[in-house]
């Protein structure tokens, strides 16, 4: 399977500041879905930063393998907590605003817009403004911003966290639908064990000073996975105990 990203012993640090984050690797394969946890601190957000090339590392590097040159698309695209849209901007103007600066004409624009409200839901919803819509439905807008650049690898910053629990499960499942219609490869950032093993069909865990990945898990349930089957609850409390002993020997907050 063709590698969408290659993390290589990064190391990320806060100024002159000592490391927190070392020697973190991972491979990134196509149709992939990893989530990243670990507690506070440890550098989860600043990760998706470099990788999005909006931070640069301490140390180690990011590869992109047959990047190449496309100016229709981007290689990552990355999902905030808050949804940051713009309130002067109607709907399909803050999903097509990720797309200026690229080689599409304004009705190439209009169009990548349009598909990405659809697949999240929300075409009937473009003329709208962001005040119109509910916590959950700016959440599928910025998921539509983010989708309409056609990114290889979409980076999330526990983008459901400040949701109520029935909206974050609705668009859990939503992000699974996502990702098999869309093939993009998913790098998610959570504190949620549950939303972890959920989504993920491998989760990272962090931690320690300075953090490092202390264990990998391949989640090999099927989908769709319910969240009261023995298995399920099996690999929540796998990864609770992983983090449970990371606290103990002084890696937590």
């Amino acid at each position: 399977m063709a590698t969408v990203v290659d993390i290589r012993n990064l190391t990320i640090a806060y100024g002159n500041g000592p490391p927190v984050l070392s020697g973190f690797s991972a491979t990134l394969p196509e149709h992939s879905f990893t989530c990243v946890v670990g507690s506070s601190g440890v550098g989860k957000s600043t990760l998706l930063r470099v990788i999005a090339e909006l931070v640069p590392p301490a140390g180690g590097e990011v590869v992109v393998p047959d990047r190449g040159h496309d100016d229709t698309s981007r290689p990552f695209a990355l999902v905030f907590q808050e949804p940051r849209l713009l309130p002067w901007r109607r709907v399909i103007d803050n999903v097509a605003f990720g797309l200026e600066g690229m080689a599409l004409s304004h009705q190439q624009r209009l169009s990548r817009a349009t598909d990405a409200l659809a697949l999240v839901g929300l075409a009937e919803h473009a003329g709208r403004w962001p005040h119109q819509l509910s916590g959950g439905q700016r959440q599928r807008v910025n998921l539509a911003r983010a989708l309409a650049v056609r990114p290889r690898l979409l980076l999330l910053d526990e983008p459901f966290s400040a949701l109520d629990a029935i909206t974050r499960h609705a668009l859990q499942g939503e992000l699974l639908r996502l990702a098999r219609e869309t093939g993009t490869s998913f790098l998610f950032v959570t504190h949620d064990l549950d939303e972890a093993v959920f989504l993920a069909d491998r989760v990272i865990v962090l931690g320690g000073r300075p953090a490092r990945v202390t264990r990998d898990f391949a989640v090999t349930m099927p989908h769709p996975r319910q969240r009261d089957d023995s298995g399920f609850v099996d690999h929540v409390r796998d990864l609770r105990v992983a983090l449970s002993e990371l606290l103990v020997d002084g890696g937590g907050i």
